[in-house]
């Protein structure tokens, strides 16, 4: 039976009894009171979340109305997005919010895509926007422990909205920041000397990503005395912007020295914006900055730029590991990279409470106001000995509370929230590495079943072999068979790409071999790089042709009996022969180096992949 209730309509101040707006040393202190009481905190979360949602109808088939606990956790199952989408579904249909949540949903926050292609989609109520500004709030009271004197300059922080959705009913479906950004929690944000950033809102908040990083860019450039921190969302965002002031630092010198705005930049809001400041020629600034671009290499650029520039704040963790190389190369090793908190699309969980660490050694302590979290185990004593599969069943008696997780132990994460999800795996695989107070410190370690990404996009081993399953049938036509393949996440470029190994064989006699060989010319190998792109989920196809955070696709065709030899490799590293199975995803130097020794041809994509709005 279809169930109705009367959504409540929250007022900012109403979350749960108390404010989310805090900051300086009130901020340090309501980390230390949350995390001195994380299990009662956790305790009075869920109880709140199951007396406004319990007549939802998702609940209500589970609990029949219950706001109990224990029969929360005895009845309700854990679930992957397989689980909520048909919710989701009949939301973004038409249907109410009192299918999922007490509360309006007010948009949908798109995450990693889904085996079909498309973007999962995360319900959000208004208070969301509340709890991720009471984190962003917490950054800067916490970085100021370690690096005094924020409050005396600028942030140089490049941060860009991304292309976004209507669903069917009406509601926005957009990535978390973009969200955010466009909310009047950052539009309408108070003034504050610890979050001054040197771009305006207007070039923030364009549409055009490469007007909006100019315009970015010239900003930080003309404010560079004045700038004591780097940084962007990713560290992948950070190093194309890198890429683009060398590819544009002539053009940005000449707008300084003339005071005139490159012809380009043609958005309104934009134009506006920076002709407050560029309002009269700086040939001074403008000579410094090509004195030091001019310069070759650009090892330690950023600290010639920006000379009073103290970190770089980026996510550096995960997949974002693979650009620290680069990002310590720009800044000559100067300059501390700093992983400041732990979120997703579903939920903003925590914060890093020493952010001059070593960036291996990033541990993020979850806020137990932000939602219910609960912990699949997955190992102990350091090894992770097991690894719950996206289908697979999990007994509800196997999950574990937020204080209940153990030093050195491996967790996949659980989230319950108010906006409708419950018992939801997140798919992070988190180990602990400490507690501040009762709250756990973990260290992130990997996204369940990923194999590749280079920027917001998480390609699993099922996505990737769909795509090649379908880019494969291009070769039948030329007697030709994939006879094996890998990937590799290639960061060594910006922006960096996907590359697919593939060794191919051709029937037939050596005549028709060498005949078929000449037939299979670069076109066809072209195809098969955009055939596996336009398989490849909604995000990574917004990476590539909207964001432009994504190269060309290449696959690099090797010699006959290449994968021998990496089997060779491996199983002479330890690897059972008994048990051995090609690994889809490379990250061994050496087993890199034997592939690219044996490259005969490399093809890219000739065109962007469909992708659309």
């Amino acid at each position: 039976m279809r169930r109705t209730l009367k959504l409540k309509v929250p007022s900012s101040d109403d979350m749960d009894g108390k404010k989310l707006e805090y900051k300086g040393e009130e901020a340090l202190k309501e980390i230390e009171r949350l995390t001195e009481k994380a299990d009662e905190v956790q305790k009075s979360i869920l109880t709140e979340i199951l007396t406004r949602n319990c007549e939802t109808e998702y609940l209500f088939k589970y609990m029949e109305g219950s706001k109990n606990i224990l029969e929360f956790k005895r009845n309700v199952p854990v679930i992957t997005y397989k689980g909520i989408r048909p919710y989701i579904q009949r939301i973004v249909n038409g249907e109410d919010s009192s299918l999922i949540t007490g509360h309006p949903i007010t948009e949908m926050l798109s995450s990693s895509g889904t085996s079909a292609g498309e973007p999962k989609l995360m319900p959000s109520i208004a208070e969301d926007l509340d709890r991720r500004t009471f984190l962003y709030n917490l950054i800067m009271p916490i970085m100021n422990r370690y690096v005094p004197g924020l409050d005396e300059g600028k942030a140089m922080y490049l941060y860009f909205i991304k292309a976004e959705m209507s669903t069917p009913c009406g509601l926005p479906a957009r990535p978390v920041l973009t969200s955010y950004y466009k909310s009047k929690h950052f539009k309408c944000r108070a003034k504050d000397p610890f979050n001054d950033y040197t771009s305006p809102d207007q070039a923030i908040l364009c549409k055009d990503s490469s007007q909006s990083m100019y315009c970015q860019m010239l900003a930080g450039l003309i404010h560079r005395h004045q700038v004591l921190r780097l940084g962007a969302v990713f560290a992948s965002a950070f190093l194309r912007a890198i890429t683009f002031l060398e590819r544009n630092w002539v053009r940005l010198c000449n707008d300084i020295r003339t005071g005139q705005l490159d012809p380009t930049i043609t958005d309104l809001e934009c134009l506006s914006c920076m002709s407050t400041l560029l309002s009269s020629p700086n040939p001074c600034l403008a000579n410094e900055i090509e004195d030091i671009c001019s310069r070759v290499p650009w090892k330690g650029i950023l600290c010639h730029l920006w000379p009073r520039a103290k970190y770089i704040e980026a996510v550096v963790t995960g997949s974002m590991a693979q650009y620290i190389p680069a990002l310590e190369y720009y800044s000559d090793g100067k300059l501390p990279l700093v992983s400041p908190m732990y979120a997703s699309s579903e939920c903003f969980f925590g914060v890093n409470l020493k952010p001059l660490c070593d960036p291996s050694d990033a541990a993020f302590t979850l806020m137990p106001n932000m939602g219910y979290f609960e912990f699949i185990p997955l190992g102990e004593n350091g090894t992770m000995l097991m690894n719950v599969g996206e289908e697979d069943e999990v007994p509800n008696d196997k999950l574990v509370d937020l204080v209940q997780v153990r030093l050195g132990c491996y967790y996949e994460l659980v989230v319950t929230t108010f906006a409708g999800l419950y018992r939801y795996r997140i798919g992070d695989v988190l180990q602990v590495s400490g507690f501040h107070n009762r709250a756990p410190q973990f260290r992130f370690i990997c996204r369940r079943n990923v194999l590749l990404s280079i920027d917001n996009d998480k390609t699993n081993e099922e996505d990737l072999h769909k795509s090649i399953t379908v880019a494969k049938k291009l070769l039948e036509p030329y007697s030709a068979l994939l006879v094996e393949y890998t990937s590799y996440a290639d960061a060594s470029t910006m922006p960096g790409h996907y590359v697919l190994y593939w060794e191919i064989r051709f029937h037939g006699s050596s005549k028709a071999d060498h005949l078929a060989n000449i037939a299979l010319d670069d076109k066809v190998l072209q195809e098969c790089c955009i055939a596996v792109e336009e398989e490849l989920d909604y995000i990574y196809r917004r990476c590539r042709t909207f964001d432009k955070s994504i190269g060309p696709l290449e696959i690099r065709v090797v010699e006959l009996g290449t994968f021998e030899e990496l089997m060779d490799l491996f199983i002479n590293q330890g690897a059972s022969i008994n048990q051995y199975k090609t690994p889809r995803c490379i990250k061994s130097i050496a087993a890199l180096e034997l592939l690219n020794s044996h490259v005969k041809a490399s093809f890219f994509s000739p065109r962007d992949p469909k992708w659309g709005v």
